[in-house]
């Protein structure tokens, strides 16, 4: 308990140090209608991006640090955007080695090819070939290239990023909430601050609501014979927990 009021403090007080920097509106976009996330408990960072996309290409090595440093309650995904039937391959690549479990075998290397190589990797033959090359199996790449489980997530990209309000790339969404990118930041140092300016946001929320739920009574589902006013000889004034 000491532990954790410790560190509330002192992300409050990082909060309260950097809030000057960064307005809404300005370094960072705030959603009108929050999205849902897939990052269960964890805040999610998700960023949007496309192997085309040169900025998206140089951010990496900037990530890539970060990660390192993440915090512990927040999770990291991607997203690729398709913004036109042109770029429709490279996302259903990204896709099929994810769910492949072979992303970090395929996405880098893929990105390598296409900015430093220049090579020309644009369709679903030569994706497969490229996958090839990478070690993985061509044939399980093609038939998960083509699957129902790719055509859903590709659906899904399709629809959150209009979702998102997300024109260009790269952009950061967190937690469903919050839009940012180094465009609107004007650095892509900049744009790792908001993000763990926003992650600090979050957080600090989450431990207020659940400060809040402790205070009334409603960390946890109440029993059956706690609400029976038979056994206890009065109703109970909890509720149970909506989580």
């Amino acid at each position: 308990m000491i532990a954790k009021a410790l560190f509330s403090i002192a992300l409050g007080a990082l909060i309260t140090a950097q809030s000057w920097a960064f307005d809404e509106g300005i370094e960072y976009t705030e959603l009108v209608t929050p999205q849902p996330t897939e990052s269960g408990e964890k805040i999610e960072v998700l960023e949007v991006f496309m192997f085309s996309c040169p900025h998206c290409f140089h951010l990496e090595p900037t990530l890539e640090k970060w990660l390192v440093t993440k915090p512990d309650n927040v999770e990291f995904k991607r997203m690729p955007a398709i913004f036109g039937p042109k770029y429709l391959p490279h996302a259903r690549a990204f896709y099929a080695a994810q769910l492949m479990g072979k992303g970090e075998q395929f996405n880098l290397p893929l990105f390598r090819a296409l900015h430093e190589d220049k090579k020309n990797i644009w369709d679903e033959e030569a994706l497969v070939a490229f996958a090839e090359e990478q070690g993985i199996d061509g044939d399980e790449f093609r038939n998960m290239y083509n699957s129902f489980p790719v055509d859903l997530r590709v659906r899904r990209a399709e629809e959150m990023v209009k979702r998102y309000g997300v024109d260009g790339v790269p952009s950061v969404i967190v937690d469903g909430k919050y839009r940012t990118s180094p465009s609107q930041t004007g650095s892509r140092a900049a744009m790792i601050q908001v993000i763990d300016y926003l992650i600090g946001v979050e957080s600090e929320q989450r431990s207020a609501k659940e400060g809040s739920l402790v205070e009334t009574g409603r960390s946890a589902p109440i029993s059956a014979e706690e609400a029976s006013p038979t056994e206890a000889g009065s109703t109970s004034t909890g509720t149970p927990s909506q989580e």
